[in-house]
C-alpha cells in the first residue's frame, strides 16, 4: 500500500492527502497566512485579551479583505469559492492566537456553513458576502443553559405570528456575541420540531448578555444572546421547517474538521516558542535543549503532531471529492456533509488531545517560567483547554463516533471489516464484534478506530515521503499500538501481546524540530 487505502470507516480507497501536497499558488496563500498572525495578531495578543474596543473587528476586517475570511465560501457570493482541505489549512495558521482564531473560525466556519449548504440564493447573496469579506462578524446559536451535548433538548421557541417568526429563548455560550451582526439560531416549531433562522443583530428583541469570565480566549467574546419576543421576516427561515437540525449538525460536523485545524495552530505555536526557550535557556552549563528528556518532549511533539495532521488533511481531501461529486444541489451538499461526519469527530478528537499533549510539554520545558503570565506559554495553555470541551465534547464524540459507525455498518455503508493492514486495525476489528452500548466499551472501541485512522493516516504519507516523517511515524506508532492494546482489554477483557516497537527516533526528531522551531 502506498499513497491509498481504505481507512476504517470506509469501503472505498481513498488517497491519503497531505499538507505537502497543496500545490504552490495555495501553499502561497498559506505562507500569507502565517505571516498576517505574526505580524498583525501576535504583536497584539495582550490587547486583544484585554478586549480594546474596535481592535478584534478591525483585524477581522483586515483578514477578510485578504479572502481569509470566505476561502470556502461560495465565489458568486464573495468568497473565494476554493477547497475546505485549503481553508483548513489558512485557518490552522491564522490560530496561533487563540482568541482570534475563534472569532475568525466562527465567522468563517460554522456561522456561515449552514447557510451556504442550505441556504436559497436571495439568503445567500443577502449575508455571505458581508461575512466572507469580514464586515460582519457570524455567531452560532445552537446551545442553552439547560441543552449542551444534549443539543435538540433545547427549548427556545419559534412562533409565526402578524406575518414574521417569534423566538423567545436564552443562547448560552455563544462566541462573538459581543461584536456579531449576523446569528444563526435553532428554534423550536410546533413544540417539538426544530428549525434554523437567520437572525441579525439589529432584529427587535435581540440583545447581548454580559460577557462570561473565562479561563482562557480572554480576546475573544462569549456570551449569552437574549431572545424576548424577537422579530424575525419568514423569510429567514434557512431550510425546510422541522429540518433544522440537518443544519445545525452539518454545520458541526464540517466544524468539527475545521475546528481540528485550529486546535494544530496553538500547537503549532507552543512548539515554536518552547524551542527557541530550550535552545537559550542554560542550566548545569548547557542548554537544556542537550538534555534527554528535554529532547523526549520535542520528539513526542512533533509524532503526535505529524498524526493528527495526516488525519486531517486526509479527512478535508475526501470531504472536497465528496462535495465535487454532488453538483452543488442542497440535498447534494447534505450528503456531502454528512458522509464524513465519522471522521470528522476523528479528527476533532485527535487534534484537541494532540494540542493539550504539545501544549503541555512546552509549557513544562519552561519550568516555573512557563507558570507565569510574562512568557507566551500560559496564554497558550490556557486558551487551549476548552478545544475539548466546545463544538461537542470530546466524551460526546466518542459516543456518536463507535455508535454512528456501527449503524452505518449495519446499514452497508461502511465496512468494519478493515484493511487489515495494522496491528491496531485488526485489534479494532476485533473488538467492533463485540460492540455494547455501555459508555465505557463505546468510549474504548472510539479510541480504536481514532488510532487505527491516526496510524494509517501517517503511515501512508511517511511511507511516500520516507526520512525524518517515517521517524515520526514509528514513534507515534509505538505510543499507539499501547494504547490501541488497553481499549481492546477494556472492550473484551482479554490480554493481548504488543508488537516489538520501532526505535524511538528522540534525537532525529528533536533536532529536527529544534532546528527548524515547527513540526516536520
Amino acid at each position: 500500500m502506498n499513497e491509498t487505502g481504505c481507512s476504517f470507516f470506509s469501503r472505498t480507497p481513498d488517497r491519503a492527502f497531505a499538507p505537502e501536497d497543496f500545490p504552490g499558488d495555495e501553499r502561497l496563500m498559506i505562507e500569507q497566512a502565517e505571516q498576517f498572525s505574526r505580524k498583525e495578531v501576535l504583536p497584539v495578543a495582550e490587547r486583544l485579551e484585554k478586549q480594546e474596543d474596535g481592535l478584534m473587528p478591525q483585524l477581522v476586517r483586515k483578514a477578510g479583505d485578504l479572502g481569509f475570511c470566505g476561502v470556502d465560501s461560495p465565489d458568486q457570493f464573495g468568497g473565494l469559492g476554493m477547497g475546505k482541505n485549503l481553508a483548513a489549512r489558512i485557518l490552522e495558521y491564522l490560530s496561533l492566537d487563540g482568541s482570534f482564531s475563534v472569532t475568525l473560525g466562527v465567522t468563517s466556519g460554522i456561522a456561515q456553513l449552514g447557510l451556504a449548504l442550505f441556504g436559497t440564493d436571495e439568503q445567500k447573496q443577502r449575508y455571505i458576502p458581508r461575512l466572507a469579506s469580514g464586515e460582519w462578524i457570524g455567531a452560532y446559536c445552537l446551545s442553552e443553559p439547560n441543552s449542551g451535548s444534549d443539543a435538540l433538548s433545547l427549548s427556545t421557541r419559534a412562533d409565526e405570528r402578524n406575518g414574521r417568526w417569534v423566538l423567545n429563548g436564552t443562547k448560552m455560550w455563544i462566541s462573538n456575541a459581543k461584536w456579531a451582526e449576523f446569528f444563526l439560531v435553532m428554534a423550536k416549531i410546533n413544540g417539538t420540531d426544530i428549525a434554523a433562522f437567520l437572525v441579525e443583530r439589529g432584529h427587535p428583541g435581540v440583545s447581548i448578555d454580559r460577557e462570561e469570565h473565562k479561563l482562557g480566549l480572554k480576546g475573544s467574546s462569549t456570551a449569552r444572546v437574549l431572545l424576548e419576543n424577537a422579530e424575525v421576516p419568514l423569510e429567514n427561515l434557512l431550510y425546510l421547517p422541522g429540518k433544522g437540525h440537518h443544519v445545525a449538525f452539518n454545520a458541526l460536523n464540517l466544524g468539527r474538521f475545521k475546528l481540528a485545524a485550529m486546535s494544530l495552530g496553538p500547537a503549532r505555536q507552543a512548539i515554536y516558542e518552547s524551542s527557541q526557550y530550550a535552545k537559550d535557556r542554560k542550566q548545569f552549563g548547557s542548554s537544556i535543549s542537550d538534555f534527554g528528556l528535554i529532547r523526549q518532549k520535542f520528539a513526542d511533539m512533533a509524532a503526535f503532531y505529524f498524526a493528527a495532521e495526516s488525519a486531517l488533511y486526509r479527512t478535508g481531501h475526501n470531504i472536497d471529492a465528496a462535495f465535487d461529486a454532488t453538483g452543488g444541489t442542497i440535498d447534494g451538499n447534505r450528503q456531502a456533509a454528512e458522509e464524513f461526519a465519522v471522521e470528522c469527530s476523528a479528527v476533532k478528537v485527535l487534534a484537541t488531545e494532540a494540542e493539550a499533549r504539545i501544549v503541555d510539554d512546552a509549557l513544562q520545558v519552561y519550568g516555573g517560567y512557563g507558570f507565569t503570565e510574562e512568557f507566551p506559554l500560559a496564554r497558550i495553555y490556557r486558551d487551549a483547554r476548552v478545544s475539548r470541551i466546545y463544538e461537542g465534547t470530546n466524551e460526546i464524540n466518542r459516543v456518536f463516533l463507535a455508535d454512528r459507525l456501527k449503524r452505518r455498518a449495519d446499514e452497508g455503508r461502511a465496512s468494519l471489516g478493515g484493511s487489515g493492514d495494522s496491528f491496531i486495525n485488526g485489534l479494532a476489528v476485533q473488538a467492533y464484534a463485540k460492540f455494547d452500548k455501555h459508555q465505557v466499551v463505546v468510549g474504548a472501541l472510539s479510541d480504536l478506530t481514532l488510532l487505527s485512522y491516526a496510524e494509517q493516516s501517517a503511515r501512508l504519507r511517511a511511507q511516500r515521503l520516507g526520512g525524518i516523517q517515517l521517524c515520526a511515524y514509528e514513534r507515534f506508532a509505538n505510543w499507539a499500538n499501547v494504547q490501541a492494546a488497553n481499549a481492546y482489554q477494556t472492550v473484551t477483557g482479554e490480554p493481548v501481546n504488543v508488537p516489538a516497537p520501532f526505535s524511538g527516533h528522540v534525537d532525529e526528531l528533536a533536532e529536527a524540530v529544534l532546528r527548524t522551531r515547527c513540526p516536520l
